[in-house]
Order: C-alpha cells, then structure tokens, then sequence
C-alpha cells in the first residue's frame, strides 16, 4: 500500500527534471568552505526558540495560528543562527504529494492479527487509488508520539491530509491539526464542536442495545461486558448504552472490565469472569477479535457455546462467519465508514467527489454464537 509516485507540475527555468516524490531525497548539506562552521538547520532554529519544526514553518511562511511572540521569537531565532528555508525545500513542501495518512495507536503485533483495520483500510483506498492518492501507514505508541509525527510530516510537507482513528476525551488531536492547516476526518460519532469533521454511523449505541434485548429475549440476567480502553470516546457510549438497556429492566451488569485490545487480554478477562462465583450466562466483546478470543477460552475452561455460554462481538468482520459457532455480532459497516471518510477528506483537499451518505446505525447480527439461557442459571 506504497504512495503512489508523483511528478512536479511546475516547469521552473533551469530546473531539473522533476523526480518522483517517492524517489526524492533531501541532497546533503554542502560542506561549508575552509572549514566554517557546519550550516543551521530548521530543528536548530526550533531548538533555539523552544518550539517545534512545524511552528518554524508557519513562521517563516506565515501560516498557521501562532501567536505573535511566538513568531517573533522564531525569527529571531532563524535571522541569529543565519538560517532560512531553501526556494526548493518551501516548493517541495507545498507540492500536493496525494498522499493521505493513517496513524494507528497499536503495537505492530496486535495490527498483524486484528482484522478491522485492514476493513478500514479497504474502504478507504476503494475511494483513494482510483482518484491518484494512497495511504501512509504509520503505528505510534503513544500521543505524544502521535502529535510528533503529524507536526514532522506536515513541516517536511510529506502528506495532504490525515484519517484520525478512535476519538479520545479530550482529544487534543483535532485542534493540532487545524492549526497545522492539515486537512483530517476523524473515525468515530460526529461531534458538531470538533475543528475536525467525524464520520460514523447515527446512534452509536444501538448495535449494543439490540445485543442485550437480544440476550434478554433468550433469558439471560446474568451478563458480562468487555469494554475497550476508558479514554476512547465508543467505549463510553457502548457501555452506556449497556447499562441503560440493562437498567430498563431493572438490572445490572453481573461485570464490567476495560482491556486492551489484545489476545492476551481477551484470553485473561475471559478466565477472570469465567471464574467468578456466579458466573455469567453471556459475555459482550467491544470487537470481533476479542470475541473469538473469549470463545476459544470459554471451550478450553470446558464450556460449550452457545448451549453454556453465549458471545457477542461488535464489527461484523468476515471472520465471524468462518468460526464455528458462527459469531453473532454488531455490524459498524467498517468498509462504508472507510469510504465515507475517504470522501470527506478529499472533498477537504479539493477534489470533486460525491458527499458521502452515511444513515445507517449500528445492527446486531444473528447468527450462532448466542443461544437460550442454561437451565441451571443459579450456578
């Protein structure tokens, strides 16, 4: 899922021919002569004035939302150290590269075995390649991680536009990149005061409604939810929209745990509600990947499923219905989410594409993995 190669379109008197963006490498810095000193950098300039190399771009090319002591700063710093950006380095940098990023926080052995992202990134390239534009995959392990690398990518002007994935609380996200001026479309439920635009299906809550009165119409009281980090946004709205379809019936959860997305944890907080005194008839996942996870420790503890336990994931992705049992799971449309989020961002990027049309809302998916209540529940 390489970028794909661009030529320059700007036909310069006495310039070389242009080079493929993919090809393109920063020439070395000539030797300074006699032996002078070594010449300044933009990460000088930065180090010197205390910011980072994207705010020394929007300085010196008056750009961005930089307050005013802080340019002055800036230039301060560049006219001391004798520094100023190269004719070609400034036109390289706002070239249109059609190149769109997407910045997971995962570690890389978690993305290798979860399928949804390769869901996700299906339905954005369906809209990117046919239009010239692909995808620059980079996995972080942090924000702070995260918010380095937007501000390096954007200052070497190595993209035209962001995918945002997972919206946080408190998301700082959103704000860098408009005042970066980086064109983004963040994954998740829209949010009418964010600077960044979110695409997701309406009701967020609803696939996990249709689980409990799922559950509930096969007999279950005695249910478990698996929920995701507590800083991501879609965990908060699953798991209230869990508790209050729970409480419309005057019940609880019989427990409720935050795990990472991992094998581990899946295998581990299965084990542990598995093992609790009255254990549950029904276990929640906040994916699909978690879910066969939780089926594969349920049937090593001993456990049939669905006759003593059922499962529910969430994501509908294609491996559901190659388990046996088949998972019954919420359907995101992962696939037309990606593809709304591709038309969002290139509509931000100027290109003339369709507004993406997103009315769906989350459904629960039927199939084998949920069945009737065992006779003896009071276990």
């Amino acid at each position: 899922m390489n970028p794909p190669q661009h030529t320059s379109s700007r036909d310069a008197e006495a310039s070389p021919p242009a080079v493929p963006a993919a090809r393109r490498r920063r020439p070395p810095a000539p030797a300074p002569p006699d032996g002078g000193a070594p010449r300044p950098t933009i990460k000088a300039v930065a180090a010197a004035a205390g910011v980072s190399t994207a705010a020394v771009s929007q300085a010196v090319n008056g750009t961005g939302r930089l307050a005013e002591a802080t340019r002055r700063r800036v230039l301060e710093a560049a006219a001391e150290l004798g520094w100023s950006p190269s004719a070609s380095a400034t036109a390289l940098r706002r070239a249109r590269t059609r190149t769109l990023a997407l910045v997971v926080r995962r570690p890389t052995d978690v993305l290798g075995t979860d399928p949804h992202f390769g869901e996700l990134i299906t339905g954005l390239e369906g809209e990117l390649a046919p239009r010239g534009y692909g995808l620059l995959l980079h996995l972080v392990a942090g924000m702070d991680q995260e918010s380095a690398l937007y501000e390096r990518l954007t200052a070497e002007g190595r993209i035209d536009g962001a995918v945002l994935t997972e919206a946080r609380v408190d998301d700082p996200r959103p704000a860098q990149l408009r005042d970066l001026q980086l064109p983004a479309v963040l994954l998740g439920a829209p949010d009418p005061g964010s600077p960044v635009p979110g695409v997701g299906l309406r009701r967020q809550g609803n696939g996990v409604r249709e689980a409990v009165d799922h559950l509930m119409a096969l007999g279950h009281r005695r249910v478990a939810y698996v929920a995701g980090p507590r800083e991501l946004v879609h965990t908060r709205l699953r798991l209230a929209a869990f508790e209050e379809a729970l409480a419309d019936r005057g019940l609880r959860p019989v427990a409720v745990r935050h795990t990472e997305f991992t094998e581990a944890a899946a295998f581990a907080v299965t084990e542990e509600l598995l093992a609790l005194p009255a254990r549950p008839t029904a276990l929640v996942f906040p994916n699909d990947s978690m879910a066969v996870c939780g089926i594969g420790a349920a049937q090593r503890a001993g456990l049939r499923v669905p006759e003593e336990l059922s499962v529910i994931g969430y994501d509908n992705l294609p491996l559901g219905r190659w388990l046996h049992p088949r998972l019954t799971t919420v359907d995101q449309q992962v696939q037309r989410v990606g593809a709304a989020a591709a038309r969002v961002l290139l509509r931000q990027c100027g290109e003339d594409v369709p507004a993406p049309v997103l009315d769906e809302v989350p459904r629960l998916v039927v199939r084998e993995s949920t069945g009737p209540v065992p006779g003896e529940e009071s276990r």
